[in-house]
Order: structure tokens, then C-alpha cells, then sequence
């Protein structure tokens, strides 16, 4: 009982420094678990993840497999393992995990409020989570093709649909970042991190009273909105300071 009282303490330490991104320690939180208890699924999984987060493809793969020999309906392990499957082109092998998690899905539908659409956003997640760490790294098309695939598979996934601006502007290509965030905004009206990112990249085009246009709606629709407040206070001196998006 000790014992497990201890190792919930060190997987809840290792969740808050993955959350921070201090992989290095949290993996070794990770596998000090694994070693007093070599079946701990949590302390498994989250090591895998950390392995794909770091690029470290086979070690993840390898780690994957672990947990889904210790628990083969693992859900979450499956549909990683898929998608690493399919970003190194092991399309078979991405192809049959996916169906065996679909035809999971289907089987406890009836008893659980699993659906397609369910799976389909834990597989939309994971490739956000991978167009994220490729975007850390300034690898945009990769990023990109991830984000793309994410919100293919959920689309109502906005954020994503914001970071494909990002990358589009990391990119120079402020003109298709500038048709995808507009784009946003007319589909999405009340989604405030779109207007306040067009507004950053019209100041940044230095079109001020656009900016500001979209600043004081963001403002309109939630007068505490810290972020708007603060490019709103920043926008006079837009002759003197430059806005990155």
C-alpha cells in the first residue's frame, strides 16, 4: 500500500514536469517506477510518449508495444502507435491498428458512449501533439502536414487551424496565413485567440486600425481579455515596436 501511495506521488511529479517539458527528469521518474514495478501502465506509456516527443522513434515503438502486450486494448497506446506507424510509412501496420481500435470502438458502443467520432479526435490529438513538437523545432512542413491531418480528423479542432496560420507566417507566407486566419474568424466569429492573431498579423503588416479593429471586438465580446488588452495599449507606438506572430 506504501508502495503505491509512493508511486502515485512520482507519477503525479513526473505528469508536472512532462506538462513543463523537463522530459529528462520526468523519464527518469518514469523508469524509476517501471523498475520497482515493471507492469505500471501509466509510468509505460507516459515513458513512450516521451520517446516519441523526442524523436526518438524506435524506442517509443518499442515502448508502445510494451504497454500493449501488458493491456493489448489499450486505446490510447494503439492509436500512437498507429500514427507513429504512418508518419515513417508502415502504412500496413498504421492501417490494421486502426481498424482493430475502430472495431473496439464499435463493439462497446452500445454500452459506452465510445463512437467513431471518439476515436477519430484521440487520433486527431495525437497528431496535434506531434505537429506541435515539430513546430519547437522549426520543422514547418512536417508541422503543417500534422496539423492538416488533425483537423481532418476533427474539425472542430480551431487551434489547430490557428497554429496552420502560424506556420503559414513562419513560413513568409503571410498572404495564404492571412486567407486561413480570415477564414477562421468568418466561420468562428467568437473564437477570440483567431481575432486576436489576425490582429497581430495585420499590425505586423502594419495596418494598425485593422489591428485594432480586431482587438476591440475581442474586447467587445470579453472586456477582460488580457491578451487584447495588451496589444490594444501596445498598438499607439506601432511606429516604434515590432509584433511577431
Amino acid at each position: 500500500m506504501l508502495k503505491s501511495l509512493e508511486h502515485e506521488k512520482l507519477l503525479k511529479d513526473a505528469k508536472a514536469l512532462m506538462d513543463t517539458r523537463n522530459f529528462k527528469k520526468a523519464l527518469s521518474i518514469y523508469n524509476r517506477v517501471l523498475e520497482e514495478d515493471s507492469q505500471n501502465i501509466e509510468a509505460m506509456f507516459s515513458a513512450a510518449n516521451i520517446f516519441h516527443m523526442r524523436g526518438d522513434i524506435s524506442k517509443a515503438i518499442k515502448a508502445f508495444k510494451e504497454v500493449l502486450k501488458i493491456d493489448p486494448d489499450h486505446t490510447d497506446a494503439s492509436v500512437s502507435l498507429s500514427v507513429l506507424y504512418n508518419d515513417i510509412g508502415h502504412y500496413d501496420e498504421a492501417r490494421k491498428l486502426f481498424n482493430q481500435v475502430n472495431n473496439r470502438v464499435k463493439k462497446v458502443s452500445n454500452e459506452t458512449s465510445l463512437t467513431d467520432e471518439h476515436i477519430d479526435k484521440k487520433f486527431s490529438l495525437k497528431h496535434y501533439e506531434t505537429a506541435d513538437l515539430y513546430l519547437t523545432y522549426n520543422r514547418y512542413d512536417e508541422a503543417l502536414r500534422e496539423f492538416e491531418n488533425a483537423i481532418r480528423l476533427d474539425s472542430a479542432n480551431l487551434e489547430a487551424r490557428l497554429k496552420i496560420a502560424k506556420v503559414y507566417a513562419k513560413k513568409g507566407f503571410i498572404n495564404k496565413a492571412h486567407e486561413e486566419l480570415t477564414r477562421l474568424k468568418n466561420e468562428n466569429p467568437s473564437y477570440l485567440p483567431g481575432r486576436i492573431s489576425l490582429g497581430v498579423l495585420y499590425y505586423g503588416r502594419g495596418d494598425v486600425i485593422q489591428a485594432q479593429a480586431e482587438w476591440q471586438k475581442v474586447l467587445s465580446l470579453d472586456p477582460v481579455n488580457s491578451e487584447a488588452s495588451m496589444y490594444m495599449n501596445l498598438s499607439p507606438t506601432a511606429s516604434e515596436t515590432t509584433v511577431n506572430y
